[in-house]
């Protein structure tokens, strides 16, 4: 049997932005535990416009083939993991757009999360995208890899230098993904 895909999904499209080095640490660090096909899913790639499909996504009517594309994507997903910015007190627009263009595609897939920032690291965003995720029945994990201070982790060619902390902490939420995914399974809609 193939083995669970787990999608980690790079929420910042800025310029210069520090999500693509925390996610392809956290990349490494999750394909380094063997329980999944690893996935990075850059929504600076992805590039959705704002939504304009005309139908209720719950309906699965699709009409555009940005919004089809985006629905194999994460259709092909049993795990999620969100590294995410945190902005003004939240998370970013870029992300919401990306979790309301579908709806049966997210359920009964385990979420996990990682942010960063300054002195909050990005907790108060994951607060809000548990609530926005538990609407889409999806199962945020309760374990999380919040990094504060990011800039102070990043070497002189923009690498992230995890620290023993983030390791131990990716590895606990990698595992609890692995059991949710297998364990939600079973719930999932036909697609």
């Amino acid at each position: 049997m193939a083995k669970p895909v787990l999608q980690i999904i790079i929420a910042s499209t800025r310029p210069g932005r520090v999500g693509l080095p925390v996610a392809e640490w956290f990349r490494d660090r999750a394909a380094a535990q063997d329980a999944f096909e690893v996935e990075l899913v850059d929504l600076a790639e992805v590039n959705l416009p704002f939504l304009d499909e005309p139908n209720h996504p719950r309906l699965r009517q699709y009409v555009h083939q940005h919004t089809k594309e985006w629905s194999a994507t994460v259709e092909r997903g049993d795990a999620f993991v969100f590294v995410t910015p945190e902005y003004n007190y939240g998370f970013n627009a870029v992300l919401k757009n990306a979790l309301d263009y579908l709806h049966h595609e997210w359920q009964y897939k385990p979420a996990g999360f990682v942010s960063y920032g300054g002195v909050s690291a990005g907790t108060r965003a994951v607060q809000m995208l548990k609530q926005v995720v538990t609407t889409l029945k999806m199962v945020p994990v309760f374990d999380a890899v919040s990094i504060p201070f990011v800039a102070q982790l990043l070497d002189e060619e923009g690498r992230l230098r995890p620290n023993d902390v983030m390791n131990g902490a990716a590895d606990t939420m990698v595992a609890e993904l692995e059991r949710l995914s297998a364990a939600l399974r079973h719930l999932r809609p036909a697609a």
